[in-house]
Formats: structure tokens, sequence, C-alpha cells
């Protein structure tokens, strides 16, 4: 991004930033689209409580319209994704703390994430306990398969089934490949 000609770096180098769910989309394409698009399609937050955060390393939760630049890539890029570290977990666990708080028993979070590793649950179910869902479908799904149904379900306005992350069956098998969606002429 530091040489990049294209839009995006040219903001990043800039004062004002870009929207990082722009450059996560840019960073992880059909994945993160497919997050944004079923977030932005779906969420229904309680009063005052944003519809849709991102994971961010080292910032904690942030919303997809924040901007960032590129000082702050830099930082996201030094912080492994890893809930044993703490530059990682301690910002995600405060923000999450602080929405648990701020919206109570009324909240329902839906992770939109990696459910088959412990990055994101192991951090955020003693957080959110039951609280906290994700689509069942996205068992034995890849990231790439969990992006296209994730974008198929927005356009469809079909939203998924959720489980609670906690009793939840987090690995199995893979599921049959999403069908081709017809090609538009």
């Amino acid at each position: 991004m530091e040489g990049g000609d294209s839009d995006l770096a040219r903001r990043l180098r800039s004062p004002e930033g870009a929207a990082l769910g722009e450059l996560f989309t840019f960073v992880s394409s059909l994945y993160f689209r497919g997050k944004l698009a079923y977030a932005r399609t779906f969420a229904d937050p309680p009063p005052g409580v944003p519809g849709a955060l991102v994971i961010t390393p080292g910032l904690g939760l942030r919303l997809p319209e924040e901007r960032v630049n590129l000082d702050d890539l830099r930082l996201i890029a030094r912080v492994p994704i890893d809930a044993d570290d703490e530059r990682y977990r301690a910002p995600l666990e405060r923000d999450a703390g602080d929405l648990a708080e701020r919206a109570g028993s009324a909240l329902t979070v839906v992770l939109l994430g990696s459910v088959a590793t412990s990055k994101y649950a192991g951090v955020l179910i003693p957080v959110f306990g039951s609280q906290l869902r994700f689509p069942a479908a996205f068992v034995g799904r890849g990231d790439m398969s969990r992006g296209g149904l994730m974008l198929r379900s927005a356009e469809e306005r079909r939203e998924l089934e959720y489980a609670v992350l906690r009793d939840a069956v987090r690995h199995g098998r893979r599921p049959p490949r999403l069908p081709k969606k017809p090609r538009v002429q």
C-alpha cells in the first residue's frame, strides 16, 4: 500500500484514511464482502448499539465505517490474531465487555468469523455466553464458501439459522458446494 497507485492506497496514505470495511474487503475480497453485506442486511441491534463491528487486531471492535490510515494498518499487521496474545485479546475483551454492558440482555451477537478455532470464540464466549451465536451453516465451510453463502443470503434476503456458539459442534464434514449462480447475460 505504501507505493500503491490505487485509489485505496492513496487514501490510506492520506491523513483522512479509508473505511476499515473497505480495507478489509480489499484484503479478503469475497469473504469480508459477504460478511459486510450480511451484517448490513440482517443487523437488528438494540437502540444505541451498532449493527456491525469488525474484529481488528490490536484495536478491538471497530465500526466498518471507521477511517484508518497506513499507520493504523501497520499497527493491525503487527498483532497476530491469537487469543493467547495480550495485544489481540485485551482490546477485544475490553470492547466486547463494553458492548455487553451497554446492550445488556437484549443483545444477541452473531459472529460471522471462523468458529472452528478459538481465535474469536475463546475470547468472546466468556463475555457473551449464550448471547453469542453463529450461522450453523458455517460448520465445515472454508472462508470463501462462507463468504459466498453470506452474499447469497443477503441478496435473497434469507437469514441463516443461528446456533449458540458455546454449546455448538464447531467442526464437521464439509457441506456440499453452493450451486453455481446463473450468469447474467
